[in-house]
Parts: structure tokens; sequence; C-alpha cells
């Protein structure tokens, strides 16, 4: 393990050997040491460890370059900001569109581009300018009851329908899955009719927000609520954990539309920083990210949408449904995040049921 002051950074390959949480918020993984590589990349990510570290130890045993990683579960563009031009963040892997467009604001980015790049990944899912980069893709979906709920399909609007009273479970709306859908909501909706919107769906939840998305099947399987709004990865995760299956097993997804387009899909995505000192490893990464093995590590292990056209989405994932993506680009709809924030405030969405 190689410290650095107050940082803890983790250097991929090693072996994992556990995990503790630092009073700072940062996360060390105890590694074992490991033979120094002649090129490094400094990673920043929010991203949990467990979901990245098979793509980082193969990443190094493909090309050699080393990757030391610092965690931690927020406020890592406001570290690198405050860290200036010393920062040794190369590069910022976070886990929504919100967060990647919030750093930018900051100043601390600097255009992320290539040929390769620009032929890999769809325009909706990075900025025309390079300022962020999406490398997988999650949909925003409803799980529901698969005892007590016989719809086959709902739409994004149809959360706010009164049939629901007391029906609905969700995380809080200022988390930044939410913000984004109702950022995807003022954009279809118009501000006004979003906020009535939001106001219907606060009517018709079943407690306070609160917890995780695997919190919301976990209160479906306990009977608590009959819908709730959720990331498709998270179901594949649940299924693959003994202790977690019984809550997948009791849900069932739902593929949910607006009316006038597709489902509300985010990104796990990167910054490249203006402290880059390791720009061309920086690079090369990103590359390689939305390459066809990372893609497929991705759909394998995550249980994400790979966003390069031709790997498959990993079988279970599938069985949810076709996904259409909305067709709303994400830079549109992070332009909406602030207004989105304010919405939730205004309509006291996570006071919990009226």
């Amino acid at each position: 393990m190689t410290v650095f002051l107050r940082d803890v950074r983790v250097r991929y390959p090693a072996p994992f050997k556990g995990a503790r949480l630092l009073p700072a918020g940062v996360l060390a993984m105890g590694m074992m040491a490991s033979p120094a590589l002649a090129a490094e990349l400094n990673l920043y990510t929010h991203r949990e460890p467990g979901l990245i570290k098979p793509l980082l130890e193969r990443f190094t045993a493909e090309t050699g370059i080393a990757v030391n990683v610092v965690f931690a579960g927020a406020g890592l563009a406001e570290r690198i900001q405050s860290e200036g031009a010393n920062s040794p963040a190369d590069m910022l892997l976070s886990v929504d569109v919100a967060t990647l467009t919030q750093a930018v604001r900051l100043g601390i980015a600097q255009p992320l581009t290539s040929p390769k790049l620009e032929a890999a990944v769809p325009p909706q899912f990075r900025a025309k300018d390079g300022a962020w980069l999406g490398v997988s893709a999650r949909a925003r979906v409803i799980y529901a009851a698969k005892d007590r709920v016989k719809d086959e399909s709902l739409t994004y609007e149809d959360l706010a329908n009164p049939r629901f009273r007391g029906k609905i479970c969700t995380r809080s709306g200022q988390h930044s899955y939410n913000i984004g859908l109702i950022g995807a909501a003022i954009a279809h909706l118009g501000e006004e009719k979003a906020a009535d919107w939001l106001k219907g769906l606060r009517a018709n939840l079943a407690k306070k927000p609160s917890g995780g998305d695997r919190d919301v099947a976990k209160d479906i399987a306990a009977g608590l609520c009959d819908l709730g709004l959720g990331n498709t990865y998270y179901v594949g995760l649940m299924n693959n954990d003994a202790n977690q299956k019984l809550w997948a097993d009791a849900i069932r997804v739902i593929m949910p539309r607006f009316r006038d387009g597709g489902t509300h899909v985010n990104i796990s995505g990167l910054i490249l920083t203006k402290s880059a000192k390791n720009k061309a490893e920086a690079l090369r990464f990103a590359e390689w990210l939305v390459g066809p093995e990372a893609q497929r590590i991705y759909a394998a292990q995550n249980f994400e949408y790979p966003l390069v056209a031709g790997v498959p989405v990993e079988p279970f994932i599938a069985s949810f449904g076709a996904l259409v993506p909305d067709n709303v680009p994400l830079e549109t709809i992070a332009g909406y995040g602030k207004k989105a924030s304010e919405l939730v405030d205004k309509v006291g969405f996570d006071l919990g049921p009226l």
C-alpha cells in the first residue's frame, strides 16, 4: 500500500485483503506490496471499490500501467479543486453525469478527446466539448412487487397516479440518481408540470425517502411498498448475493418510459483533471475503458449496459426487456440539475408522504 500524506492510494494490481473507513471518509483497501511499475495513473473515484477492482487489475495486466486509487463516497471534485495545481489526481471516475458536470463547473477538467473515444462512445453519452466521457450506463427503472403489481408496463408519469397512493418507495430525492430523473422530467414536461408530477409522486410515497436502491427492493420484499425506483445494475448485484437474493426475487423490473420519450439512462464516466501529470496514461485508460474487453467486464461483472456497439448486455439484465434510451441528451438533463434539486425542496419530497 502506498500512502501519500492524508491520502491512501490503492495500487493495482494487488491481492484484495479487505477495507476500512478512514476518518476523512477515504476508503483504504489493504493491499499487499507489488513490484513498482514504470508508468502509473492516479485515479479518484466515487465508484464502489469492489465494482472497479476487476477493471483496474485487467487494465494494469494488459498495459503495465499501475493505478493508484483514492475512493470516497462524495466530495472528490471539491477536493481536487482545493488541491489545485498540486492535486495528484489525473482522473475522476464518478457515478453519474451530475457529478461530472459539477466537476466541470468547478473548473478542474480539461478536454478528454481522441478519435478512438469519439468513434466508440455515442454523442449523447459524452460532452460536446470533451469535458466528460461516459464509460458505462444504467437505466432508472421501476421495481415492482411480483405478487402484488399486475401492471406489465408503466410510464414515469404513471408514478404520480393516485391509484398508487401509499405504494411507492425510493431513496432521497436529492440523491444524484433521482436528481437525474427529475431533470429528465423537467426536460419532457416543463418545470411547472414536473413540479406537479413530483408532488403526485410524493403523495404516493409509502414512507419517507431513505436508504439506497437495494433498500427499496428490501422494503418491497417486506411488504412496505409495492413499487420503487432503482437502477438496473443493483438487481443483478442483489441476484448474485446470497444475502440479498431474496430482495431481487421479490421484484419484477418494469422498463418505464416518458410518454414522449424513452427510459432515463445515466452513466458512470470520467473527467481528465487540469492537474493531470500522467496525461498519456490517462488517455490510454479512457480508451481502454471504452474498448471491448472493459465493456464486457462492465456488462458481465457490474451488470451495466455497455456503451460500445457490439458488446452484448448481460443475459439477466437483458431479461428485463429491450432498453430504449431517452431521446434527451444527458448534457441537457444535467443542465436541469439545479432546478431539479430546487423542486425536491419546493414540494417537500424528502419529508415523506403527505
